[in-house]
């Protein structure tokens, strides 16, 4: 963050400075104060559960020097009438100070959009100094606090932008509208909020309408709903995707005996091959619209094939783990959609092993189609998977008939789990974030050899 004293942000955000006007923030903002760095900024937001005021003595342990808020704290604090929207506008101030040397990136899709993410964070810090999201803080809060992680030395801010409702993204680009927008595709997350796959595409087409000018739309050339976003602008627009018109295109995908794709990226100009260390074919379509938005922000395509090996995934997307006793985890349980579902079961069923264990739990927020839904991804994980582990999902676990286990809950999945397992076998935990299943893939880390797996022990 550029170095603000509490009277310039008070300033800025129409507050009253409550304690020493002159002390200056020089660290990031955060709204958990246990992530305060020294010199940072605590936004404390009274929610129903807890109050952040309350915590603003343990922020300054940490190394806030001073708070925005709704009323005075321990340390200094600038004191408004709504926080969140005083963070909104001291992120777009401080934004707008640094934007002639920094090129936005907005990122959007219904799944993908973390790890497209951040393989584009790596293709852009390999030439420039870069900030982006951190793991999935893509909302009306994540946004505004990665954006006051930029400083002087930043030439690239990726956001990654989510949505639930009509509006949300636009509110989002009037913060910071985007020099590359890229919009990766149109699934079905968020249908108990949106109510279809139209609404879903009007929403994540605002990234598109937000554009600042001179920018660049990148679209994914595979979603007929996403290559429709076309007319949402006048400015110029790049695809990516296997299809064969696409500017930015996948060829030749091969994966190894841990599903990692080899492939080739093609433009009209040139041609590069990449392997990736993450897990799953898909990859090979969010390494393309990384590559695509690379391009426009002027990073070379051999440069990019370059830097896309060097990925790190945010957590609990695919990562493949090395369990005691031979046995491997792949744990995908930050979130979950029948799109993404799929994806990770095609991914079990590449990895080389000896069984393949699908640990599935409830996909939340697909309104009146819901049981359907699950019904589906049960007669597919039938298909890709030896056993379905179905964890609260009856209607999944239904569908995929003799192969599936039924239990009710969290620990009665790790309990029937525990030497259940054995030697060479590969387990895939994925749910919605609601449902918790990364409870069960930290239970899987942490079991000894003894307690984990059945029969011969082996710790290779």
């Amino acid at each position: 963050m550029i170095p603000l004293s509490l009277g310039e942000i008070a300033a800025v955000v129409g507050g009253k400075v409550q304690g020493d006007k002159t002390v200056t923030v020089t660290a990031p903002a955060v709204i958990d104060g246990r992530r305060a760095e020294p010199g940072g900024l605590f936004v404390a937001l009274a929610g129903a559960r807890s109050d952040g005021h309350d915590h603003a003595y343990q922020a300054g342990r940490v190394g806030a020097v001073a708070v925005l808020g709704s009323r005075p704290t321990a340390l200094p604090t600038v004191v408004v009438e709504d926080t969140e929207a005083a963070l909104q506008t001291l992120a777009a101030h401080v934004v707008a100070r640094l934007r002639d040397g920094l090129t936005v990136v907005g990122v959007t899709g219904s799944r993908g959009k973390t790890s497209t993410k951040d393989l584009l964070a790596a293709v852009l810090s390999s030439t420039a100094p870069t900030i982006a999201t951190g793991g999935s803080l893509n909302n009306e809060l994540g946004v505004p606090l990665t954006m006051l992680r930029t400083s002087e030395a930043t030439r690239f801010l990726v956001l990654e932008m989510g949505v639930r409702r009509i509006g949300d993204i636009a509110k989002l680009t009037g913060l910071v509208a985007p020099d590359v927008a890229v919009v990766l595709n149109v699934g079905h997350a968020h249908l108990s909020y949106l109510g279809s796959r139209e609404a879903i595409a009007r929403a994540k087409g605002e990234l598109v309408q937000g554009l600042a000018p001179g920018g660049t739309a990148v679209l994914g050339a595979d979603d007929p709903r996403v290559v429709a976003m076309r007319s949402l602008t006048d400015r110029p627009v790049v695809t990516f995707g296997h299809a064969e018109h696409s500017d930015v295109r996948v060829l030749d995908v091969v994966l190894d005996r841990l599903a990692r794709p080899s492939f080739n990226l093609r433009t009209a100009t040139g041609r590069a091959g990449v392997t990736l260390p993450l897990v799953g074919t898909h990859q090979a379509l969010n390494a393309a619209a990384a590559t695509a938005a690379g391009l426009v922000a002027g990073v070379s395509l051999d440069a990019a094939a370059a830097a896309l090996p060097k990925v790190s995934l945010s957590k609990w997307r695919l990562e493949l783990r090395d369990l005691a006793g031979g046995v491997k985890l792949l744990d995908d349980s930050f979130n979950a959609d029948p799109d993404s579902t799929r994806a990770a079961l095609d991914a079990l069923a590449a990895v080389e092993g000896r069984r393949r264990i699908a640990v599935l739990g409830e996909m939340l927020e697909l309104g009146e189609g819901s049981q359907d839904a699950h019904r589906a991804i049960g007669e597919y994980a039938a298909r890709r998977a030896d056993v379905v582990v179905a964890v609260g999902a009856r209607p999944l676990a239904e569908a995929a008939g003799e192969r599936a286990v039924a239990l009710a809950d969290n620990a009665a999945a790790v309990e029937w789990l525990r030497g259940r397992l054995m030697s060479g076998d590969v387990v895939l935990v994925k749910a919605s974030r609601g449902a918790h299943l990364d409870e069960v893939a930290a239970a899987l880390v942490s079991a000894p050899a003894e307690v984990l797996v059945q029969g011969p022990k082996n710790d290779g």
